[in-house]
């Protein structure tokens, strides 16, 4: 069974702030007319996250992505449902967090080290290593009150990457700061990643999420919307938003020249429509795009995602750039399974057109469903399994 690395369970927390009053004055001169106003920033969040998983967390400004992390790192109790965790967690949750403005870098890398739980020795031996990856050696000793925010996190994160942390967490920090040190971050994550470290991280970035992550959880006013797949997560968020993008819109100048047309499902590429499937049965799906010159060689690449019930999503195929058109008209884009899956149930699928850091050009989900046909009679998947019984078996 695979360990659990942080679980929260029916997790809420709640704010109180003050109403009625806007200065000291006014709170003693009218305090019988001064109330509270209770605030759920996190309302029954249950989320597992597996050793070895990273997880974006993502939604809207004030969805609750910040408070969940905080909950996590056990900085903030929850009022209500617990949260455990398994392994050391180091965590960069806010810009300066855990920093003495008036103390040098080098004396703040002693005190950051010492609350994630090294002595003074352990420390004295990661030193070089987190300065150098700092890159902070000339201001080191100077107090932090002069840094930069690009310089906070430099530091910051130099400490939380370097005391050897099974869990690490990461809010969205990584915003800040010059491109080159965003890539030496993302390059240790991806290390972290090699060597099965949890990651946790906050992020805006839906591309960013869909490039690291292999799990994505969107919140939206305290409440998981959706724990699955990155790219549909994603996609969720944006509807969240109001930002997803239809299929068509020629009244917009940005999208005008791409269209989808009707998905059609076949048992070859261009063969007559079908609407179901035996497992084993060749499967093929055409998408038609009518796309203008002002998008060719802007598509990085199509992605098409089969979804099951509840828009779950089951398996993905890509094509990359390379095999794109490059002349603006009619595309029939072409997925080809040369042999079903043991499956049972109704699907569509969503469409994706992306730019090259995964930015959403046009999306489309169809309404129009194939259904594979497998032999099981209950459950998604068919699978080979010994069943038997014995009598006087004491357990």
């Amino acid at each position: 069974m695979t360990d659990l690395a942080i679980s929260s369970s029916h997790v809420s927390k709640r704010f109180a702030s003050h109403v009625g009053a806007t200065s000291l004055k006014e709170r003693i001169l009218r305090r019988a007319h001064i109330s509270t106003k209770d605030f759920w920033a996190l309302r029954d969040v249950s989320v597992d996250i597996l050793a070895g998983e990273t997880v974006g967390l993502i939604g809207a400004n004030g969805s609750g992505k910040s408070t969940l992390l905080k909950v996590l790192a056990g900085i903030l109790r929850p009022t209500e449902g617990t949260v455990r965790s398994n392994g050391r967690i180091a965590s960069l949750l806010e810009l300066g967090a855990g920093f003495n403005s008036e103390l040098s870098g080098r004396e703040n890398i002693y005190l950051n080290a010492s609350l994630l739980g090294l002595t003074r020795k352990e420390t004295r031996s990661l030193l070089d290593e987190i300065i150098e990856f700092s890159e902070l050696e000339e201001f080191i000793d100077g107090p932090v009150k002069h840094y930069s925010s690009g310089m906070y996190v430099r530091l910051g994160f130099a400490v939380a990457v370097n005391v050897d942390p099974e869990i690490l967490l990461v809010d969205e920090v990584l915003a800040v700061g010059d491109e080159h040190f965003q890539r030496k971050c993302l390059d240790k994550i991806s290390e972290f990643q090699d060597d099965g470290r949890t990651i946790l991280f906050v992020s805006h970035s839906s591309g960013l999420v869909e490039q690291v992550c292999s799990r994505a959880v969107v919140l939206d006013h305290g409440h998981v919307m959706f724990d699955g797949d990155p790219y549909f997560a994603s996609f969720e968020l944006r509807k969240l938003l109001g930002t997803d993008v239809p299929s068509s819109k020629p009244d917009d100048a940005e999208h005008s020249g791409l269209v989808f047309g009707k998905v059609v499902f076949s048992n070859r590429a261009g063969g007559p429509p079908i609407e179901r499937v035996a497992p084993g049965e060749s499967l093929a799906i055409r998408v038609p795009v009518t796309i203008g010159e002002h998008w060719i060689g802007r598509v990085d690449h199509v992605r098409l995602v089969v979804m099951g019930v509840g828009d779950i999503p089951i398996w993905s195929m890509t094509i990359p750039a390379a095999d794109l058109p490059q002349r603006a008209g009619d595309w029939a884009l072409d997925f080809v399974v040369p042999e079903c899956p043991p499956l049972r149930g109704r699907f569509v699928v969503a469409v994706q057109l992306s730019r090259e850091a995964g930015q959403a050009i046009a999306a489309m989900r169809t309404s129009n469903a194939f259904e594979i046909t497998g032999a099981q009679k209950i459950g998604l998947i068919k699978v080979d399994y010994v069943g038997y019984a014995e009598a006087g078996v004491v357990a």
